[in-house]
């Protein structure tokens, strides 16, 4: 991209919405209408009434957008896409809530609090100052382990997207890259792999870290310009994190084996 197009990028994200389709939690609400009785509501209202039941007390499920976790490379390859996509999960990150964001170039850092300040400069000033390894070197594999170990239980839940911004090139050619992806995978509910070079129409997964990654996501998606933005605001939009369509270039995801009982 253009120091132009960032710019252009950078005025057009603010107008993008990420309403994920809402999905039910463990929580109950009344509803004279739910599908569910509720015994404890029953008996509080016929307490009032002096031990009368009138009728019986109802609830559903509470609904609420599921998790969304981004964890987006800032090494020297992606240092100009991080720039825009940055902006674009400040913007989501003051729009809903259960949004976090962990930034990775050789190590992994959380930079969801400062993200969530109001005004974007500020906002940038303050993770430039907490992800020090802008524009170095790329670790994806210790990054992911690092997100497994210390973070997947804290943020990962009730269906968690997982959007996963990299160019795959890895400075140890992918080494721990595959089973780190793969625990990942199996914590969320959608791994969405978010790559700048698929821009190119010829793209071949050549470098050992692409191939190391592509087993194991849902989805291959481009993010290159503001409309392969627009298209994964669609896509998670249209079915809550699930695009519809075949992954591209992604090889089939195998089962996760059964633990025997």
């Amino acid at each position: 991209m253009s120091a132009e197009e960032i710019a252009a990028a950078k005025r057009e994200i603010r107008r993008l919405a990420l309403p994920l389709a809402a999905r039910p939690t463990r929580r109950f609400r009344p509803d004279p209408h739910g599908p569910r009785s509720d015994l404890r509501a029953t008996v509080r209202a016929s307490l009032r009434r002096g031990g009368e039941i009138l009728a019986i007390e109802r609830r559903r499920r509470m609904e609420r957008p599921p998790p969304l976790v981004a964890i987006c490379d800032i090494s020297g390859s992606m240092a100009r896409y991080a720039q825009v996509l940055v902006h674009f999960l400040h913007a989501v990150t003051n729009d809903r809530d259960r949004v976090h964001t962990f930034l990775f170039g050789t190590r992994l850092t959380n930079v969801t609090r400062q993200l969530r300040h109001r005004d974007p400069e500020v906002a940038f000033q303050m993770v430039g100052r907490t992800a020090p390894d802008w524009s170095g070197g790329t670790r994806i594999g210790e990054a992911l382990e690092h997100f497994n170990r210390d973070w997947a239980r804290r943020v990962l839940g009730q269906g968690a997207v997982v959007l996963l911004i990299t160019d795959g090139l890895d400075r140890v050619g992918g080494e721990g890259l595959g089973e780190a992806a793969e625990r990942l995978a199996h914590s969320c509910r959608r791994l969405i792999w978010l790559n700048p070079l698929l821009r190119y129409a010829g793209f071949q997964p050549r470098s050992q870290g692409i191939r190391a990654l592509l087993p194991h996501v849902h989805e291959h998606r481009p993010v290159h310009n503001l409309d392969s933005l627009r298209a994964l605001v669609e896509a998670l939009s249209a079915q809550g994190g699930s695009s519809g369509g075949p992954p591209r270039d992604a090889a089939p995801r195998k089962a996760r084996p059964r633990r025997p009982a």
